[in-house]
């Protein structure tokens, strides 16, 4: 195993050899260089993945056969195993930044970014965050626990930041292309937890579309698939049945138990819970009582 190594020059920073810290993603490296015009790394072969990102000025990358010229605001990947050649404009050389990775879910990550087999040049944008990321990490050379974590949750940061970046268009709103991160059961399982964690608090499903992180419709979409019934139709009977629940085993007031289930208008509370359990509030706590207590009469029978 390499010995941690830290560099720190006027035209050069990198920090490597860094110990993997975790299974599933785990930083390698990190470096930011002002290259001269005749800066070159030629044919090399690399065991980790490494993004490089050009802040500045212009150069150009050779993979598989195929060179690439790149600007400012572009970033270029090379994968594990592949041979690579990378070298700085002789007029305009380029200042970039770079991350070295790996871990099992990485291609899978990168695949979110907008990399694949037959892509390894993509636009970024977030320059600055970008930056700040990596001034971070190439700051936390001390080799302790809490600097671990640091860089590794830069690395998420810089990660999550291409991700965004490449599932939203040019004005910052998310495309839609009918294709989604997770699978359906996954989204109704999260709305399901917030509907139980917030449905006092007079939460909506435009709330609930927003805190999942998709659009109201798919949504409703997902819902219908998986359960049947709409989001608006859960929502409601989830509230209800803690209303009846309440109704039965507490004395609260009605207006005080619509409240508490997330209904600011106690009459609307009332025809709702009519319409679901066919009795009003009050009613259906009077025949739940006498129900209860005819039980108690009944002679057990053994």
């Amino acid at each position: 195993m390499k010995n941690v190594k830290y560099t720190d020059s006027a035209q050069f920073r990198c920090l490597e050899h860094l110990r993997e810290t975790c299974i599933d993603l785990y930083l390698i490296c990190c470096g930011l260089e002002h290259c001269a015009p005749t800066h070159a790394i030629g044919h090399s072969i690399r065991e980790e993945y490494i993004l490089h990102f050009v802040l500045d000025g212009k150069g150009s990358y050779t993979t598989n056969g195929i060179t690439y010229f790149l600007n400012a605001n572009q970033m270029f990947l090379i994968r594990p195993g592949e041979e690579t050649s990378y070298a700085a404009d002789l007029e305009e050389p380029w200042t970039y930044a770079w991350i070295g990775f790996n871990g099992i879910r990485a291609e899978a990550v990168l695949k979110n970014c907008g990399f694949s087999k037959q892509s390894y040049v993509l636009p970024f944008k977030n320059r600055d965050a970008l930056v700040e990321q990596i001034s971070t990490i190439l700051n936390a050379v001390q080799l302790s626990f809490s600097n671990d974590l640091r860089r590794n949750a830069c690395l998420m940061t810089i990660l999550s930041l291409l991700v965004e970046s490449y599932n939203h268009d040019f004005w910052g709103r998310k495309k839609n292309n009918g294709r989604y991160d997770y699978s359906r059961n996954v989204y109704v399982e999260q709305a399901m937890d917030y509907v139980k964690w917030k449905y006092c608090y007079g939460i909506n499903v435009t709330d609930i579309a927003d805190y999942v992180g998709i659009s109201r419709t798919y949504l409703n979409h997902v819902f219908q698939k998986e359960l049947g019934l709409s989001a608006q139709k859960f929502l409601m009977d989830f509230r209800l049945h803690k209303a009846a629940n309440l109704l039965i085993s507490t004395e609260l007031p009605v207006a005080e138990i619509s409240v508490s289930v997330g209904y600011e208008d106690s009459l609307a509370f009332s025809k709702a819970f009519k319409k679901k359990f066919g009795l009003s509030p009050k009613n259906y706590r009077i025949h739940k009582d006498n129900m209860e207590q005819y039980s108690e009469k009944q002679p057990s029978i053994e």
